[in-house]
């Protein structure tokens, strides 16, 4: 018998993108407890949670689980160093990759291809043996085409001269640049839907960016058409631009077989948390945590695209 005045345990589970949190908390009894706001990145987040626990009342103790997917988290010293920041916040701390929070969404164990375009953009594919691959995923310096970010350095680039010239200049110099271009994304598609060629020339090289990512995995993973795409990302909730993604890659000769993702990044992870609660974190732990691989780092395996 659970002793008078004990506090059921709390899982929490936190999707740490480049512009948005979701941070989402069940309790034994299925009580929920959800925030979204501006993404702290992960130098922030043990701020945030820790406003967050003083707002619904929790403390160590009551939170049993933190499973926490970020960007920029890949090879094990990663994880680790990130999981000691946020000892301090819960009982036991699991720090994962976003792009393993969005495939266990996604696609679970699947043979098939997740496209992720947020912020940044990244494809991570895994074929029938259980092979995997990626494509993308080297951030704004080196990368991210097609993503948010990408088209809206795109626009600025276009309309600098004319309009946005001091504009720019303010979103550079502002603390956090790489989510302020990005979050220029959905006007330039709005605008592209509205007629402006600029944003329309734009948004089409977005999408075959993006399909460029699917194309070269499903070949490298030498995948069967169709082949079973899934996505993440804000950018791909717009159905108009996925379905623009779709046609590009048909165009390039990958006949693809969209499924919507099973579950959100931010669901995933909260359920993991409350399956490791379960599990007491042990050998028996679910996916992600037995049974597949650890994503590697960037340019572990051979880059495609």
């Amino acid at each position: 018998m659970r002793p008078r005045g004990r506090r059921r345990p709390w899982r929490i589970g936190v999707d740490l993108g480049g512009t948005w949190v979701r941070v989402v908390a069940l309790d034994a009894r299925d009580r929920r407890r959800e925030f979204k706001g501006p993404s702290p990145g992960l130098g922030g987040l043990p701020a945030l949670l820790r406003r967050l626990w003083r707002r619904w009342a929790l403390k160590r103790p009551d939170a049993q689980w933190l499973v926490v997917a970020s960007k920029g988290v890949w090879t094990g010293a990663e994880r680790r160093r990130q999981e000691r920041r946020l000892r301090a916040l819960a009982r036991r701390v699991r720090v994962i990759s976003d792009a393993e929070a969005a495939h266990l969404g996604a696609l679970g164990e699947r043979a098939g291809v997740l496209l992720l375009a947020g912020t940044g953009s990244m494809a991570l594919g895994r074929d029938a043996r259980g092979r995997w691959a990626r494509a993308g995923g080297w951030g704004p310096l080196l990368g991210d085409e097609g993503s948010a970010f990408w088209i809206g350095r795109e626009w600025l680039r276009a309309t600098m001269r004319s309009t946005s010239f001091a504009r720019a200049r303010r979103i550079l110099g502002s603390p956090d640049p790489v989510a302020r271009i990005a979050a220029l994304a959905p006007g330039v598609l709005s605008r592209a839907r509205g007629g402006s060629r600029e944003a329309h020339g734009i948004v089409g090289r977005s999408q075959d960016a993006l399909a460029d990512l699917l194309v070269n995995l499903s070949r490298e993973l030498q995948l069967r058409p169709p082949v079973l795409v899934s996505w993440a990302g804000g950018l791909l909730e717009n159905p108009r631009f996925r379905a623009g993604v779709w046609r590009a890659a048909r165009r390039a000769g990958i006949r693809v077989k969209p499924e919507p993702p099973h579950q959100s990044p931010s669901t995933a992870v909260s359920h993991l948390a409350e399956n490791l609660g379960r599990a007491g974190g042990g050998a028996t732990a679910p996916y992600p945590l037995r049974g597949t691989p650890t994503w590697p780092r960037p340019g572990a395996h051979r880059r495609t695209g």
